[in-house]
């Protein structure tokens, strides 16, 4: 029976609402307990969690009271499917963890290296847990896989599948790429937008500078117009 009472550890980290939120996706099945935090950040926290079956997914839960829901409505405000938002702290949070819901659900069925969706409720999203045995995999800022050559072939395909499927990372470095079994998966899609988005181009042409500088430092050189092409995979 799921219980309120084990989530009194983190009464202090998150407020009465964000608790109930996640014993009512306790309750749901979508997880037993939350286990190892994974990142601790301003916007959000992500948690390892296990099921009753012992498999593991992965929470991230919004900080409702630190994030910075200003500067997350300029953002959200120009994606047009989310018009009409009102400027109002929890409603964009909650908006901001439903984008990036939609956001992986889209590049997960386009066939990218993504964390599985499973739900999302208010400011929780509930994903695949990628890593072994409760131990996440590395980012690649911290690890990188032993043929780089190949990664980043492989990361390119990616990035051409999403630009195929209309999305643009936004965000996109080696602060969120894992390296899992020195594959690359990619993660973060809170400020993923649609290719109708006023400045998605100048974004996914970040997101390629990003990418050519990392791998520069190994000395592979990244084609940029190869990243942007949709085509030819």
């Amino acid at each position: 029976m799921a219980s309120k009472d084990k989530f009194e550890t983190y009464k202090d980290v998150f407020d009465e609402k964000t608790l109930r939120t996640l014993f009512k996706l306790e309750s749901e099945g979508y997880f037993e307990e939350l286990r190892s935090p994974i990142s601790i950040g301003k916007e959000s926290n992500v948690f390892s969690a296990v099921k009753k079956d012992k498999t593991y997914v992965c929470v991230k839960i919004y900080r409702v009271n630190t994030a910075d829901f200003k500067k997350m409505y300029n953002y959200i405000s120009a994606d047009p499917r989310f018009e009409g938002l009102q400027k109002k702290r929890r409603q964009i949070i909650f908006a901001w963890a439903q984008r990036e819901y939609r956001n992986l659900l889209m590049a997960y069925e386009a066939g990218l290296n993504v964390p599985k969706p499973f739900a999302v409720k208010d400011n929780v999203l509930v994903m695949e847990f990628i890593g072994f045995n409760g131990e996440a995999a590395p980012r690649l800022k911290d690890r990188s896989p032993k043929n780089l050559q190949k990664f980043s072939k492989e990361l390119i395909k990616n990035l051409r599948l999403l630009h195929k499927a209309d999305l643009v990372h936004g965000d996109l470095s080696e602060f969120n790429i894992l390296n899992y079994k020195d594959k690359p998966i990619i993660i973060d899609f809170s400020h993923g937008v649609k290719l109708n988005y006023p400045s998605a181009y100048e974004l996914l042409e970040r997101d390629a500078k990003n990418i050519k500088r990392y791998f520069s430092k190994y000395k592979i050189n990244i084609d940029i117009e190869n990243i942007k092409n949709k085509n030819g995979i």
